[in-house]
């Protein structure tokens, strides 16, 4: 979702009540406290110096982006090594400038992680550390990363990595949408040219090993001046190679983790027969051809969201992706499953530590497993709370996003109250029989009784009600 700083005076007028509601009611903390701002002003004023990092600021770096962003975690540069490839990843070296137990680490711990919304935007950092002196900006300043430097086969496949502490250097803030661009008209920069040579391989690596990517349309918040509107939108081919590249980084800190027994990886457990089943019945119900010889993820990445009924199929796919979590360890591995069921092996979040608590901890732990250092007392003292601090915040994240997509909606739909739309039925609980449906435009989901109606059914609905402060709207059949 885009994205920019906290200003309120940034949210449209007729919203500012409904973002204070919602910021009280979730127990947002809007605000830094004085001695946070006062120690991230003195960090982008006076850096420090950063003795333990090599200097790397050789490496041609950039970062990919959406446009707006200024919060930069990673920086990449992907070589030809050989008929292989060496892909250099610097994620934002948060522990280097935040202290254990300062303010900054108090405050961080509290919120967990960045909330998004335009205009209303709840960073984990202040803007001083989070979008200028720990933000891996090209603006010819070296700043301190975690280098991640993959060595890839001729097939994706990786067969060494290394991490280290290094001084880095970005050479140019690039977007998804530039980066596209310049792939179409044949002038990438060369620190990216690779990228989808080695993201289309890394996908095909994915689809192998049985992991599925659910690409649902996302529904997004458009701001321009002083309003909001929405839209559904899909991930590019950009976004999704540049994707691969994380989760090879958190595939192999996870390899590290495991083979240490100590850290802390990202989970989702593995979806049982009877949901499966459940699934193929829904499929076969709504029409969609799933042959017997074929399994899950394969059906799954075949899917076309552009047709009503897929749709709808992938819309139920999602309820095989609950139960999230994060498992810490230290000494012995837990029992149970420690993968992620999405992408069929074993993961970690380590390449968003400026707008994710958790990578900090675990980037710390990779960077001391393989230079053979003693993990620090700070990361081992924390390792049993991380994962309920994350999952704190985590159900805040989501309460927030939908909670701003509502205050979005109802203003987009304020002045059309009595229309009449065409929607599509995505998903109908067979607990309660409220549908979920989508309208295209403007790009709204709502629910209403299905009535009987199958997932997949295109439907008509009329718009009965609009409340601006706490963004609730309601639909009914026309007559």
């Amino acid at each position: 979702m885009p994205s920019r700083r906290l200003r309120l005076t940034e949210v449209p007028d007729e919203l500012v009540e409904g973002i204070h509601r919602l910021q009280r009611s979730l127990e947002v903390r809007a605000e830094f406290p004085a001695e946070a701002l006062e120690q991230a002003a003195g960090l982008r004023r006076d850096q420090p110096g950063f003795p333990g990092h090599e200097d790397r600021t050789d490496i041609e770096f950039v970062t990919i982006d959406p446009a707006s962003s200024k919060d930069l975690d990673q920086a990449v540069c992907i070589e030809r090594r050989g008929d292989g490839y060496r892909v250099h990843y610097a994620i934002a070296d948060v522990g280097a400038w935040v202290e254990p137990g300062s303010p900054l680490d108090v405050e961080a711990r509290l919120r967990g992680e960045t909330l998004y919304a335009p205009g209303a935007r709840v960073p984990l950092h202040p803007a001083d550390l989070a979008e200028n002196a720990g933000s891996l900006l090209a603006d010819d300043r070296p700043r301190p990363a975690i280098l991640w430097t993959h060595h890839l086969a001729a097939d994706g496949t990786a067969t060494a990595v290394e991490v280290s502490r290094a001084m880095v250097r970005s050479r140019a803030k690039l977007s998804y949408e530039s980066v596209a661009q310049d792939l179409a008209a044949g002038r990438t920069h060369p620190s990216v040219a690779l990228l989808p040579e080695v993201g289309r391989l890394r996908l095909r690596l994915e689809a192998e090993r049985g992991g599925i990517s659910l690409n649902l349309p996302e529904q997004e918040i458009v701001a321009e001046g002083n309003t909001w509107s929405t839209r559904f939108r899909t991930l590019s081919p950009v976004e999704d190679f540049n994707a691969q590249i994380s989760l090879m980084t958190g595939m192999a800190a996870a390899d590290l983790m495991l083979g240490a027994r100590v850290g802390i990886l990202r989970t989702l457990p593995t979806a049982g027969e009877r949901e499966i089943d459940r699934l193929r019945i829904t499929a076969r119900t709504l029409g969609v051809p799933w042959p017997e010889e074929m399994d899950y993820p394969q059906f799954v990445r075949g899917l076309d969201p552009a047709d009503p009924r897929q749709l709808a199929v992938m819309v139920r796919c999602t309820s095989l992706f609950r139960g999230a979590g994060y498992q810490a360890f230290d000494g012995e591995l837990p029992d149970g499953y420690l993968g992620h069921a999405a992408l069929a092996t074993e993961y970690t979040h380590v390449t968003a530590p400026l707008r994710r608590l958790v990578d900090r901890f675990s980037s710390e732990i990779c960077v001391c497993l393989s230079q053979g250092e003693p993990i620090p007392d700070w990361v081992k003292e924390a390792l049993p709370e991380v994962p309920e601090l994350m999952a704190v915040s985590g159900r805040r994240a989501k309460a927030w996003e939908r909670g701003v997509v509502d205050l979005a909606e109802a203003l987009v739909l304020q002045p059309l109250v009595g229309r009449v739309f065409n929607a599509v039925l995505t998903d109908v609980s067979p607990r309660t029989g409220l549908g979920t449906f989508q309208i295209a435009d403007p790009a709204v989901e709502a629910r209403l009784p299905a009535k009987g109606r199958k997932p997949g059914t295109e439907l008509r609905v009329r718009l009965d009600k609009v409340d601006l402060r706490d963004g609730e709207i309601q639909f009914s059949h026309p007559n």
